[in-house]
């Protein structure tokens, strides 16, 4: 498959990389209804180990089932598939090679006491990812948890693994935690810092929440009112968050959320596509849905990073 000139200059960002991570990148920009657009859907199914099964999957209970999100993936041409390590195991053999995989490789859980802040346990390895056949790792930081530096630190020795291994790092940068507040977590300077963070930390891809228009901090809230940067409008915010990983140098994805009507999903995907992010990776809005209603919205979401709706 010939890579499109938009892929190709997309890779040439990643200076420092292997061709054995580049190849992994191009395999998943390529794939799908959106391969070579620069555009990205992913499925991810880690909502079990963060959720519990039932909160998760009762109200479509097809997807209890791991080979159900293979075939949905496959199905809407999307162009990977996250999960936990059993769930990829699940359905390795039956769906090899039919669509790019993402090993996540950290989990946590509702069970666990928050006392000493907010965390996740290592749950899959670089090994794994191989084993599998993956084109990449996926992991989350929690910037503002107690926790966090050594998440971090978690993360730069498994990255630094994965790349040496051709696998690409997509890292899940979620602030919670310590001083924030609940509205914080999705302000927009924190949102752009977190992502910042996960840049600096060495992402190839890059997943984050949509931001508000709430500054948490002072002393950025002072900085944004000085600069007077935009961030009136769901898009402007969007792009403020690119800017903020390298000026687009990085891929970023903005995660779906939770559960919402169709119409707020088709407009965050418009968001996210005028904000010039790269796409959505989109769990319980569609897999919570039955079959048929999860394959239109993902056709409707493609169709909107194609710019056709």
């Amino acid at each position: 498959m010939k890579l499109t000139h938009t892929v190709k200059g997309i890779l040439k960002n990643y200076e420092s990389d292997n061709l054995g991570t580049k190849a992994n990148l191009a395999r998943m920009l390529m794939h799908g209804k959106l391969g070579g657009t620069g555009k990205l859907v992913i499925l991810p199914v880690d909502q079990g180990f963060e959720h519990g099964p039932a909160r998760s999957f009762a109200m479509n209970p097809a997807a209890y089932d791991p080979h159900y999100h293979f075939e949905i993936a496959i199905e809407a041409g999307l162009n990977a598939y996250a999960a936990p390590l059993g769930w990829l195991e699940a359905g390795a053999d039956s769906f090899v090679g039919e669509i790019p995989t993402i090993l996540k490789i950290n989990s946590s859980n509702s069970l666990a006491s928050k006392a000493a802040g907010i965390d996740q346990a290592i749950t899959g390895s670089v090994k794994d990812a191989l084993r599998l056949g993956c084109s990449a790792i996926g992991f989350t930081i929690y910037p503002g948890s107690d926790q966090a530096f050594g998440m971090m630190e978690e993360l730069r020795a498994i990255a630094e693994e994965a790349k040496a291994a051709g696998l690409a790092v997509v890292v899940w940068s979620y602030p919670r935690g310590g001083f924030l507040s609940k509205d914080g977590e999705l302000a927009v300077d924190i949102c752009a810092y977190s992502a910042h963070v996960a840049a600096l930390l060495g992402a190839h891809i890059i997943k984050v929440k949509l931001p508000t228009d709430f500054l948490e901090l002072p002393e950025a809230k002072k900085v944004y009112e000085q600069q007077n940067i935009n961030i009136a409008q769901l898009p402007d915010r969007v792009s403020h968050v690119v800017q903020s990983c390298f000026n687009g140098r990085r891929i970023v994805i903005f995660s779906g959320g939770a559960s919402k009507g169709a119409d707020d999903v088709y407009s965050d995907a418009r968001a996210i596509r005028d904000g010039g992010g790269n796409g959505s990776i989109i769990g319980r809005n569609t897999f919570q849905r039955p079959r048929d209603e999860a394959l239109a919205m993902l056709a409707k979401i493609i169709a909107i990073y194609k710019g056709q709706e």
